[in-house]
């Protein structure tokens, strides 16, 4: 059992919730220094974040199986491989859901806010249609972004409810555009076999140059919408918040320093590592920000 249930983490990377938690947790954190923090409040985002990125990811797998069996990069995943059942990933998957849509009941059942349940199906709805925009759209991209960009919007509604909605969408615009950036950025490796097997993608559409191009636009406007959260969220932001803005900037030019049009090599250095320090960076500096206003 063991064995099955580490073969499902490494098939949805569970490690990579790193790159969507920080940003809820961040969304929480502006909405809890207006609000009041709630220990049972923190629990219910961990729960949904966790049970709705996994479901989510879990399905693309299954969704995308037959594709990733016919990529060289994707060919030893554990569903081309038989390693795990279509079965046993759709149970996972089901699980995951149910567990999700459970888990926005605490904020209905402790705070008397509903809207977390309201909108559980629609939200999973949308992230699992993801796995089917490479099909028909290259704007798959900005669609993996709009999903993560609900992360800070769910956990600020979570407590908040509507009000000063300007501060998550900001938040959250600035997720998706990072988001698209740094995705772009990971289709370069699959231009080919995306083109052969008729998947819609910037790089495939575009080439790799120019690609890298709009990758660089995204991460250029993410900067811009993180500028503006800072007045979106006044008077709670202040220098610390900027000097993160500005070390995320720095991270971002050395991420665009490491993929290349000709050397595609450190793709996975600059998707994986960079973007977790960007994530969890972002998040401390905004927690020590908020601390050193109180």
């Amino acid at each position: 059992m063991f064995h099955s249930l580490r073969s499902v983490l490494e098939l949805i990377r569970f490690s990579h919730t790193l790159f969507a938690l920080p940003f809820a947790l961040t969304g929480a954190a502006l909405a809890w220094y207006r609000s009041g923090f709630h220990r049972l409040q923190l629990v219910g985002i961990l729960l949904c974040m966790v049970f709705a990125r996994s479901a989510a990811m879990a399905f693309n797998r299954l969704a995308d199986r037959r594709f990733d069996a016919l990529n060289p990069r994707t060919q030893a995943r554990h569903l081309p491989t038989g390693r795990l059942s279509p079965a046993a990933v759709w149970f996972f998957t089901l699980a995951c859901a149910a567990g999700f849509i459970a888990s926005t009941v605490i904020f209905l059942r402790a705070f008397d806010n509903p809207w977390p349940l309201y909108l559980s199906v629609p939200v999973l709805l949308f992230v699992c249609a993801y796995s089917y925009a490479k099909r028909f759209t290259a704007l798959s991209h900005f669609w993996l972004g709009a999903s993560l960009f609900l992360a800070p919007v769910a956990a600020w509604i979570s407590i908040r409810g509507w009000a000063d909605l300007q501060v998550p969408l900001v938040l959250g615009g600035a997720v998706l555009f990072w988001v698209a950036g740094f995705d772009i950025l990971y289709a370069c490796q699959d231009v080919n076999f995306d083109r052969k097997a008729r998947l819609h993608s910037v790089p495939a559409a575009l080439g790799v140059p120019a690609s890298l191009r709009v990758a660089l636009a995204c991460h250029l406007v993410m900067l811009g919408l993180l500028l503006l959260l800072y007045w979106a969220a006044a008077p709670d932001l202040g220098a610390i918040y900027l000097a993160g803005v500005a070390t995320v900037a720095a991270l971002l030019v050395y991420e665009h320093w490491l993929v290349r049009p000709d050397d595609l090599s450190r793709v996975n250095q600059a998707f994986f590592q960079v973007n977790a320090v960007i994530s969890i960076g972002l998040f401390l500096v905004v927690v020590a920000q908020l601390a050193w206003k109180t």
